[in-house]
């Protein structure tokens, strides 16, 4: 057993795909691909740097000895300068240019929006992933007729295919909201202490024209569009805001998606994959308990609330740059992507194992449709001779009769016998049954189902194709 705490977000959610990129290994190889792009950088526009030691950055990239640097920060107490010396001892040659006129967060923030570039994608292939596993269910069940829930009260019949484009709207809205902050994300660039750049006034002579090139060429060699124009130190807090909001409002979609099937799980009409050596229950053996989607709720109110430090963090920080922001920065946003990937892979679990059972769907329908089809059987009785104001008032008076033999004596829902014995309506029980006919009463659901996979869903999936494919793996 191990005696030292372990985050759950490691041990039991998150993939390890997700894990690696917030690594210590991602971290530090992205600082020496970072100083690779500025030593070429500057060699490129002019300065006293060769080839040969460039080559040699170059060589020692992936092989980064760690014993070394950890040694050195015992002494030094820096984590930037111990890499560079590490790495100096590695290149000998090229020693006195590595960093040269950079700071701290130039390998340090440059990296976080790398790394928070990578998680994006990662967490954008798994919303899609979800959003087509949806689509397959919603198109498979689009014609299903379900009672709808207003207020969890039973209300006017839908599809169950059509509910799940209701999930599926808001993960799409999502995806929307990640692929914009993502194609918005840009470096620090080498900004300088406080982000001025004065270190290069002096190792370019005052050359404003070259210096303006610095920032453009870094990002290019890290394979982004742009820097942001200006900065302090840092690039601005309010970046890792934008991000952590997108987190929270997959979460929120994932939330909503995970209570819906924990209350349709509790009406026994759909249930979430249970494999056959599960145990629902330590106490009670029969039950099939939702797990997972209690799992993606407590998960996304976690993420929720996370979002909360990086806007605090970022309302906080003084002028060009407070170092409050780094221990916060440290938990909040590793650990809000672990745990969105967690909740990605758990929706995707479930989505793609999700268990209907149409005869209870049915069932449950039946019972509540004789107050839903009041309105046809009122006209069915005006057109037999009736007056539709006595008629509405006399169904009203039946309904709640009926309501009460529900509710207060537990029988069957009998309003079809009771109007079929009120001379009233002039209509037989087998008049009546005629209108009982569920797919009467889902209005355009199927239709809708159809035209919003049509339009909307699967010109996205066709454009995302090359990320399609994935299956979730469950720890626990």
């Amino acid at each position: 057993m191990n005696d030292r705490y372990v985050s759950p977000l490691s041990e039991r959610y998150a993939s390890k795909e997700m894990q690696y990129i917030f690594s210590p290994d991602m971290k530090f190889r992205t600082w020496r691909k970072l100083w690779i792009a500025l030593a070429e950088t500057e060699k490129e526009l002019g300065l006293d740097i060769t080839q040969e030691q460039i080559d040699e950055l170059k060589a020692h990239a992936e092989d980064i000895n760690y014993e070394v640097a950890k040694e050195r920060e015992k002494i030094v107490r820096h984590d930037v300068m111990s890499h560079v010396y590490a790495y100096g001892v590695q290149c000998p040659k090229a020693k006195g240019i590595i960093h040269l006129g950079a700071t701290s967060c130039y390998v340090g923030d440059n990296t976080d929006i790398i790394v928070m570039s990578e998680a994006l994608k990662l967490v954008r292939r798994k919303l899609v992933n979800v959003i087509a596993e949806l689509a397959k269910f919603a198109d498979k069940y689009k014609e299903l007729p379900t009672l709808a829930f207003t207020h969890f009260q039973p209300a006017q019949p839908t599809t169950v295919g059509k509910r799940a484009t209701l999930w599926m709207q808001e993960f799409l809205m999502d995806l929307e909201d990640l692929s914009y902050v993502m194609s918005t994300l840009k470096l620090l660039g080498s900004k300088g202490t406080t982000g001025t750049q004065a270190s290069f006034l002096e190792l370019f002579d005052g050359d404003h024209e070259t210096i303006d090139k610095i920032d453009p060429m870094i990002a290019e060699k890290m394979g982004f569009k742009e820097c942001y124009p200006v900065s302090g130190q840092t690039y601005s807090r309010k970046v890792d805001t934008r991000v952590l909001n997108v987190l929270a409002g997959i979460a929120a979609s994932a939330h909503k998606f995970s209570n819906d099937i924990r209350l349709l799980q509790h009406l026994k009409q759909v249930e979430e994959p249970f494999e056959k050596t599960q145990i629902g229950s330590s106490a009670m053996a029969y039950k099939r308990n939702p797990m997972r989607s209690e799992r993606i709720a407590s998960l996304s109110r976690y993420v929720m609330c996370d979002a909360l430090n990086p806007a605090i963090t970022s309302a906080t920080q003084w002028f060009e740059r407070t170092l409050d922001d780094s221990a916060n920065k440290r938990l909040s946003i590793p650990e809000g992507f672990l745990a969105i990937d967690g909740i990605m892979d758990l929706c995707l679990n479930v989505v793609d194992g999700l268990v209907v059972y149409p005869k209870v769907i049915e069932k449950q329908l039946m019972a509540e449709l004789p107050f839903m089809a009041t309105e046809n059987i009122m006209m069915d009785a005006v057109k037999a001779g009736g007056d539709r104001q006595e008629l509405h008032e006399r169904i009203r008076e039946l309904s709640m009769e009926a309501g009460k033999t529900v509710k207060e004596e537990g029988k069957d829902n009998n309003l079809l016998e009771l109007i079929a014995a009120d001379s009233m309506f002039n209509l037989t029980e087998e008049d009546l049954r005629k209108c009982m006919d569920p797919a009467k009463y889902v209005g355009r659901a199927p239709r809708q189902v159809e035209v919003f996979l049509k339009n909307v869903v699967d010109p996205i999936l066709e454009e995302n194709k090359e990320l399609l494919g994935m299956k979730a793996e469950i720890n626990v």
